[in-house]
């Protein structure tokens, strides 16, 4: 089970996030649910359809038992 404590160690697939801070500003808020993963991507299912997007450049968020936790991406490559 993905708690607060071990969201770093843990799947990603299935969970809902959202790009809170970014190298590329562009990306910034894009949302949408991870549907694949690699060591060093997220692929995003965003209503504008497939993203690939890079984990180490982002900072993410994700809502993890009703808590919003934001997570470096250099935490989770």
């Amino acid at each position: 089970m993905i708690t607060v404590d071990n969201i770093t160690s843990h799947e990603f697939i299935g969970l809902d996030t959202e790009i809170i801070q970014s190298s590329n500003p562009q990306i910034i808020g894009l949302n949408g649910r991870i549907v694949n993963e690699t060591k060093s991507m997220f692929t995003i299912n965003t209503k504008n359809g497939m993203k690939s997007i890079a984990k180490s450049d982002n900072t993410w968020k994700f809502s993890i038992e009703d808590k919003d936790i934001e997570v470096s991406g250099s935490k989770i490559t």
